[in-house]
This record gives structure tokens, sequence and C-alpha cells, in this order.
């Protein structure tokens, strides 16, 4: 034996990964097949067969009396189900919740949940149960060797390999699951169009997927609801198995208010009112005044919201609301089940009810074979009483004198044991004369039952006529009317924040430190609003709340906020660094507010510019949008509105030590308009002889006709009317006009409109 090797008897040894594999895999299908995917046979997942057929043999029937919900389970995991109590009584909840099954199989006594809050049940020792009426259609053939029986857990006991389903239950209450490396999602269906269905497969086993769904139009909720998805959709949902839908609430208006009377599949009455009721604090549903909740006993649902006027467009409101909150919901299917192969299979409606249907018929023929093996014993043990009742005094002697009638009365009369053993349990009292007529008439009648099973079982024709008479039979019984309408509709679309808002007039004001705040209306003067230490007056911008704020930054970059999302005027503002993602070292240069097609002067301090569109510097992201290509060492400055009737642009450079300044007036026409780039040359300004430039762009603005001009010089103003700027007037890309001595230091420049 080699060092390290062990080698004990009766101990396999194995290679880790293939001790792994094999090990993943049994759990892999031991979770498909034993706990996540129903049975196509039944719909059930084995905890649920194993709770239904534990409380028939308690026989909580829906006639009974309801036990405790302790006891059922207490007997479901202690003889066929050996995990957890809560999970397995979680099950029995779901089965008894009349808002998640389409037709519950458990009837509940106490709190079982609610559909805000489905597992907001009780305590099993708290809660009641029996079985509904609609359990009778998976236990009901039960006893009639319809099915397989194997051991459970322990072999002392046996259980139901499947239930003897008389309906395709696997579509009427749907099912979830995830398993391992698949799931499925089936969502419930209305009885009587499923059973119509399988009825025409019966009757024309060639029928189209088309026609069919004629009779079953799509899913059909226990909480009603509408579905909008369009009907060639559904179709290619039930041609594949796979797909998604869309539901939704439906409402109606009453009293000038809206009336929400159902909610899709699944959806909390309490989340929605939240989700509504954070729109209406956030100023979001300025068009409603307040939501509230009528739901009772009568009207399982019932939400109303409370509308601020007669005006409002309700049809407008509600498509805002479908999109915005769960009142419309996208469900996903799979018809992933366990075939009767014992497989997990995708199937599509057609070839689901197809394969149930060979599952029905297979079962309607055991019964019927069970039936008939019952009726020929039957018979034959009428035959033996027969034959003693005509050899009445015979069978008296022998069983009087012999110690061992039966083999005697064997012999004497050719008798079976199953008959001599009938005989002799024959009592006294069934001697008589009547007895005779009575197994005459028994044997007549079992004797054309026979007939009856066993030309049923020759002919496939009659086979399907009972199984179809048994499918109208419990659809009369147990089905109803469709509760989920489908009408198709165009998606929800919601509604654009700037038309819920109230268009004001507003100033935004952006300080030199990067921060930004909304002041109420256009004649303010920001250049008087408190500034933190160190901080001042940047750029100032007018238009309306309902607009598009713009900046720009010393790089170039664009970012666009709503002009109403930012902080009030009554405090000192926030950083914009909080809202968008500048580079790293940039400042922000200018803000802009105003119609997508108004025109802004965008330059750098080197002297170069271009006319920009507004809608051109929207950016979607935090990151901004590059716009304005900024030379090295050069940095953007604060645009300058272009109007309707633009006239002179004005270019002003101020040198780095004071001394010099330069102003430039030339025609807006001679710049052009550009989306993004360098632009063109606005004011000649020499070439640095070193590193350190000497002169810089410091401000453009645009005059309208007989409009006049303010130079910013430090605490200083000076003004020049119309007539006055003609002296510093010139070609683009001329060096411009000195400035007066003591207005060269220029800090920005202000337009003022005629007659201002």
């Amino acid at each position: 034996m080699k060092p390290g090797e062990l080698n004990f008897d009766g101990v396999e040894r194995r290679p880790l990964k293939a001790f792994t594999e094999k090990a993943y895999l049994e759990y892999s299908m031991y979770v498909i097949l034993d706990r996540a995917l129903p049975q196509l046979a039944d719909g059930l997942k084995p905890v649920q067969r194993r709770i239904v057929y534990a409380m028939s043999e308690l026989a909580l029937s829906a006639g009974a009396k309801h036990k405790k919900s302790a006891r059922t389970i207490g007997d479901v995991i202690g003889k066929f189900h050996p995990h957890g109590d809560s999970a397995c009584y979680e099950a029995m909840v779901h089965m008894a919740q009349d808002f998640s099954y389409r037709y519950p199989i458990v009837d509940g006594q106490g709190n079982f949940g609610s559909t805000d809050d489905p597992k907001s049940f009780a305590a099993m020792r708290y809660t009641e149960a029996r079985l509904r009426p609609y359990a009778e259609t998976l236990l009901a053939e039960l006893d009639q060797g319809t099915v397989e029986w194997t051991p459970n857990f322990d072999g002392t006991l046996e259980e139901p390999a499947l239930m003897p389903a008389r309906l395709p239950n696997v579509l009427l209450n749907g099912a979830s699951g995830i398993a391992v490396g698949m799931a499925t999602d089936i969502p419930p269906h209305n009885l009587k169009e499923v059973a119509s269905a399988c009825i025409r497969l019966l009757d024309e086993p060639d029928v189209k997927l088309r026609e069919l769904l004629k009779l079953v139009p799509g899913p059909d909720f226990p909480t009603g609801g509408e579905i909008i998805t369009p009907r060639a959709e559904l179709r290619a949902l039930y041609e594949e198995g796979n797909g998604s839908f869309r539901a939704r609430a439906v409402y109606e208006v009453a009293d000038g208010e809206v009336v929400i009377t159902a909610l899709p599949y699944q959806v909390s009455g309490a989340r929605i009112q939240e989700q509504v009721a954070a729109q209406i604090r956030t100023k979001k549903l300025p068009m409603v005044d307040n939501v509230r909740d009528e739901s009772d006993h009568e009207d399982p649902t019932r939400i109303v919201l409370e509308l601020r006027s007669n005006r409002v467009d309700v049809e407008q409101l509600m498509a805002h609301l479908f999109a915005t909150t769960d009142l419309e919901r996208s469900y996903r299917v799979n018809l992933n089940v366990i075939t009767l192969d014992g497989r997990p299979q995708v199937l599509g409606l057609r070839e689901l009810l197809v394969e149930w249907l060979s599952y029905r018929q297979r079962t309607v023929t055991r019964r019927l074979e069970h039936r008939l093996g019952k009726v020929n014993a039957r018979l034959h043990i009428l035959d033996g009483l027969l034959v003693a009742f005509l050899n009445l005094d015979e069978v008296i002697r022998i069983v009087r004198r012999e110690d061992e009638p039966k083999p005697v009365l064997m012999k004497r009369f050719k008798l079976s044991a199953e008959q001599a053993e009938a005989i002799l349990e024959t009592k006294l009292r069934h001697l008589a004369k009547l007895e005779e007529m009575k197994i005459r008439a028994e044997q007549a009648a079992l004797a054309s039952e026979r007939d009856e099973l066993v030309a049923t079982l020759k002919s496939p024709a009659r086979l399907k006529k009972l199984m179809r008479a048994e499918l109208v039979e419990d659809s009369d019984k147990y089905g109803d009317a469709r509760r989920t309408r489908i009408v198709e509709r165009e998606a929800a679309k919601a509604i654009d924040e700037t038309e819920l808002l109230v268009a004001e007039p507003v100033t935004i004001v952006l300080s030199t430190a990067g921060f930004v705040r909304q002041a109420k209306g256009h004649d303010i003067d920001p250049r008087s609003f408190s500034y933190k230490a160190g901080d001042g007056f940047q750029a100032a911008a007018r238009g309306k709340s309902t607009q598009q704020a713009v900046f720009l930054d010393s790089t170039g970059r664009t970012y666009s906020l709503a002009a109403h999302s930012l902080p009030s005027a009554r405090g000192q503002g926030e950083p914009l660094s909080g809202r968008v993602d500048p580079p790293d070292g940039a400042t922000f240069a200018s803000v802009m507010l105003g119609e997508p097609g108004d025109r802004y002067v965008v330059a750098t301090d080197a002297g170069y510019g271009f006319i920009v569109r507004l809608e051109e510097l929207y950016a979607r992201n935090r990151a901004g949008k590059a716009v304005l290509a900024v030379p090295a060492q050069a940095k953007a400055i604060p645009a300058a509105a272009v109007g309707d009737d633009p006239d002179a642009l004005i270019a002003v450079t101020a040198a780095t030590d004071g001394k010099d300044g330069r102003l430039l007036v030339f025609p807006v026409a001679q710049l052009p308009e550009l989306a993004k780039g360098r632009g063109n040359k606005l004011l000649n300004i020499p070439a640095a002889k070193s590193e350190h430039r000497t002169e810089l762009l410091v401000a453009v603005a645009v005059v309208p006709p007989q409009g006049r001009l303010r130079v910013l010089c430090d605490e200083r103003a000076m003004t020049l009317a119309w007539s006055e700027l003609a002296d510093y007037g010139g070609e683009r890309a001329q060096r411009g006009s000195l400035l007066p001595k003591n207005y060269r230091r220029v800090t920005g420049l202000e337009v003022e409109s005629p007659g201002a």
C-alpha cells in the first residue's frame, strides 16, 4: 500500500469532482421534480398534493366541520412531508386565499392573510381549515384504481403519486416556482373556458391554436382587472409557452372622483396608496387632492382619488398612474411543467391541453377497468350465491355435517374459493325466497353495467364521449364567469413633469463657488443676494420654472437640470457638484435658461467662440456634454443670450495687469452657428510671448437695436448708448478700441433693452 492511500473495507473511494457533480445533479433533480415545478397531471407540487391528501384522510371534506390547521399540518409533516412546518402551513394558506387562487382548494376559517399583505396570516394554532367543494375534482376518483401509490418517506404508509384530476388544474390555478436552472410562471385561467377548449380538442383533435384561443382568450385573475396586451402577442405567448403580458386596474368616475374597483393580480391596495400619496407629496400630481381607501367586505377593492376640479383629464391622469405605479404590471409567463414522462418541459397551450387529455383518458380508462374488475368479481360471487339458493337444502346439509364444508362445497358445486367463502358467510336471514330475487336483479344490473363498461373500453369514441360529459358536468358545477377583461389598449405614458408644473417666472443664480439657487420672478437683483464668505455672484439667467437650466463649466462642458428642481433662493443655494459630475478642477462659468430654440454665444477667454442653440447644450447624464473646445490654460467665460432681433455683438478684453482693456462691436451675423467646436475668433488677442497670458477675453454680450450696454469695472460702471457703440465698431477678429482709462479693468457686461 502506497503512503497516504486509505483502503478501508467497505468504503468507496471516488474523486471529489465526480462526487460533487453527482450530488449537485441529484439535488437539482430533487428541487425540479419534488419542489418547484408542478405536475401537468394535477397541477400540484408535492407539498400541495400531500396537504390535500392528508386533509381527505382526516375527513375534512367540504361538508365536514373545520379542524385546527395545526392538526392538518401535523399529519402532513409527520406522515408524508418531513419538512418545515411553517413552509408547509404557508403552502396550505396559499391554497385557501381567494385572491391568490382562482379556484381555492382549502376553505380557511380565521385570518388567512389579505391582498395588502398575503403573509399576514395568523399562526396555525389559531386558524381552522377544511377542503372546498372544488377539491373533489382532485380527490373524487382517488380510491378507484386511477393512480399509482408510492411509499411515504419512512415506508410505513402509502401516498398517491398523482391526483386523478378531473380538470386541468395546472392552468386553472396556475403555479410559480424557481428550481435549479429553470422556473415556472403559469397564470390562472377560467374553468369554463379551459373546459370548453378541452371539449373542442376531444371533438376535433386537429383543431388549431387560433381556434382554441377563441375559447381561452387569456389568463383570468381572481382579482379581476384588465389584460391590455394585443391578442397577437397573447397568441405568440400561448404558442411558444413563454413570454409576458400586461394587466392594469379598472376604474370608474363617480361624483367627480376616480374610483379604482379592481387591481392587477398580486398588487397591494396599500402599496398603490403609498405610491399615489408619494407623488402628491412631491407635487407630481397637482390635479389630485387626496387618495383614500374605502374597501370593505362588499367592495374588496375601492380606492378613491379626490380630484381638484372637474376639468381634470381623467384619462391622462390614469395613463400617468398606470405608467408610474403598480396599477399596471407586467407578468412573465413560462408554461414549464413536469410532463407525464417525468421530465420538465415548456409547452404551448395546445400541447399542454393535449397531454393533459391523454392523462385524463388514461385515468378514466383505469377507473373503468377498476370498476369492471369489481363488477366481474361481484358477478362471480352472485353466481355462487345463486347456486347455493338453487341447492339450499344440500348446502345446509354439507355445512351441518362436514367439519371442513368449504372444500366440499367447492367440489360438489364446482365453486371457487371466493364463492364458497361468500356462501359460508351468508346470514340465515338472507336465505329467504326474496333474496334470490334480489340476487337475480343485482345480476341483471351488474351484467348491464359490465356490458356498458366493456363497450366503453373497447370504443375510443364512447370513451371520449364519457370524458366530454364529465368535463361538461364539472364545468357547470364549478365554473363561473370571467373576471379579467381582455381589452387592447395603448401602453401607458407618464405625464411629463413640465406638464404637471405651473409655468412661473424664475431667475437662476450661480455663484463663483458653484452654488445655485432659484428665485421666483424676474424683478430681482442677484448681486444683492447674500453669499457665503469668499463667494460671490457669477451669472444669472431668467426664464420659466418648466424649462431646463443649462450650466457651462470652465472646460467647455454643459450640464442640464430642471429649473423647478433647483433649491429656493431663500437660502444660499446648494453646490452644483452634488447634482452633476464636472472634471476635476473645473469651475462653473455660466447658466442659461430659455426655450430649446433660443440662441447663445459661448466663448473662451482665448478669444474664440460661436453661436449655439440651447437644445444643443442639453446633457443626458451627470457627466455633462462636451460642447466648447477650450485651449490649454484657457477657460470658458459666461455665455450671452442672442435675442430675437440681434444686431451688435460685443466682445471685451482686459489685460492681466489691468492697464489695458479693449472693446469690439461687430454684427452678430458675422459669427457662425455651430453645435460644438472651438468656433471663430471674436477679437484679436496678440499671442503671448511667455507661458503667462497678458490679455484675456473677459465677457461677451449681444445688444439689440437702440439698446444700451453697461461695462462693469470693479465698483464702477460705464453706460454706452446705442449711438456710442459705433465708436467701437469694426469687423469680427479685429483688435478693437481701447476703453477709457478708468474702465479698462472690465469684470462684466450688462445689456439694457430699449425703453428699460
